[in-house]
């Protein structure tokens, strides 16, 4: 049997969707840093001592789900997290609310200052480049959003689905993910997201809307020892 693509999400996204994208070498592959701190191997095990050297300047993270390369000498690796790993596959009821704004590089600004205050671990200045992203505007700002992360060529990854803490009990999260959910269905794709067990908040918001957990997924850190260029 083949392996399943979403059992190693950040490879495959990497190797299709965002293939233009792509910083590679032999048997390793990343997001440029200023789009995601994400890197992926085709397997576990993998020695990839030699494409890390090349890839991962001296000091800097990168962050991993599911497999992870072979332990190297100078690197640093450590499970942060085990993940719900999330799908819909039936469309969502939706909810009336304010109007969605397909959000823009006219929005950067706006997109960077929500994402920096509520989402600021994953969020990059290039982020955006990797699918599309919506928003909710409220009072002249930028109340809520919600966008596409990786993707394969049958599943978009839903990401960034954040509230401005002014804005929070008007089910705008909801209302994005039903609408950006169902969109994704409608183009013959599955949507699917990653959330913390310990996020319970959001979880919950993702079960009453037709997510169901299709697996737990092992989240990693990796870093390069050391200091310098």
């Amino acid at each position: 049997m083949s392996p399943h693509p979403l059992d190693n999400p950040i490879w495959e996204s990497l190797a299709s969707r965002h293939r233009a994208l792509a910083l590679r070498h032999s048997d390793v592959a990343r997001y440029p840093p200023e789009v995601a701190p994400f890197l992926g191997v085709p397997a576990d095990g993998v020695d990839a001592a030699a494409s890390l050297e090349s890839l991962v300047p001296r000091g800097d993270t990168v962050l991993l789900l599911g497999r992870t390369p072979a332990q190297a000498e100078g690197w640093r690796l450590q499970q942060l997290a085990m993940l719900a790993q999330m799908v819909c596959q039936a469309p969502i009821v939706e909810v009336d609310g304010p109007d969605l704004v397909e959000l823009t590089e006219t929005h950067r600004a706006d997109v960077l200052a929500l994402t920096a205050l509520v989402y600021p671990h994953y969020f990059r200045p290039r982020t955006v480049e990797l699918g599309r992203y919506f928003g909710i505007y409220q009072e002249g700002r930028l109340a809520a959003m919600i966008g596409e992360r990786m993707g394969m060529d049958d599943y978009t990854e839903i990401s960034a689905v954040c509230t401005h803490p002014d804005f929070n009990g008007r089910s705008y999260a909801r209302r994005l993910l039903a609408w950006l959910s169902n969109d994704i269905l409608r183009r013959g794709l599955t949507p699917f997201l990653h959330v913390s067990h310990d996020n319970r908040r959001a979880k919950e918001l993702y079960l009453q809307n037709g997510y169901r957990l299709r697996r737990d997924i092992a989240f990693w850190s990796l870093r390069r020892d050391g200091h310098g260029p």
